[in-house]
């Protein structure tokens, strides 16, 4: 990946008034061509859910409640809080045709499509039933969420990172930086240059300044 599509993505996306969100990201190609510019899309009313009050979350088992596939149960792997959507993995399907030209057919694939959020119950992992959940706080402080039909506490799912690696079950290998040094202030910050730094370190004394420069 070139240094600019990184700047690009790191930078912050200002995005445009009456956006209509979708699965793409805004600053994606796709994104763009749903929502070109100068072109006024209708507004689409979305149910406001607080963060702290979603308790749906990616890598969760839930059930459909609604729809098609309605009674399957399914793992979350992608959640749009914009649109209080989630995709189920392998579930609410639709089959679109790629590829096709004049002289090839073409040939068909299947893709996830968005359920609301309302429409999929989170999975009790002891019985397998679906369960409406809520927040609530353990003695010690830590926020859960707590089976409502239960009282059980349903855990955060384990979720890998890009490269594959779960960060909770992670352990230290001995190449690895420790925490300790790591955390270990090694830089004294000052208001030298580099190499006024350098020549105090190797004891060098110089007294000849640069004499003034003006830019008019």
């Amino acid at each position: 990946m070139r240094l600019t599509s990184v700047l690009m993505m790191a930078a912050k996306y200002v995005v445009p008034k009456n956006y209509r969100y979708g699965t793409s990201r805004p600053w994606t190609a796709a994104a763009r061509l749903r929502n070109p510019p100068g072109r006024t899309r209708n507004k689409v009313f979305v149910e406001p859910i607080a963060d702290q009050d979603w308790t749906v979350l990616k890598g969760d088992m839930v059930s459909i409640l609604a729809g098609k596939d309605k009674g399957k149960q399914g793992k979350v792997v992608q959640v749009f809080r914009r649109r209080n959507w989630v995709i189920v993995e392998g579930l609410n399907t639709h089959h679109r045709t790629i590829g096709k030209t004049a002289d090839y057919h073409g040939f068909r694939i299947a893709s996830e499509a968005p359920i609301l959020v309302r429409d999929v119950a989170l999975i009790e992992p002891l019985d397998k039933n679906p369960t409406e959940v809520v927040w609530r706080y353990t003695e010690e402080g830590s926020r859960v969420r707590v089976s409502v039909r239960t009282g059980r506490i349903i855990n955060k799912p384990v979720v890998e990172r890009r490269d594959g690696i779960v960060t909770e079950g992670w352990n230290d290998c001995p190449k690895d930086t420790s925490k300790e040094d790591a955390l270990e202030k090694t830089y004294v910050p000052s208001l030298k240059t580099l190499e006024e730094e350098v020549m105090e370190k190797l004891g060098i004394v110089e007294n000849r300044r640069h004499r003034r420069s003006y830019w008019y």
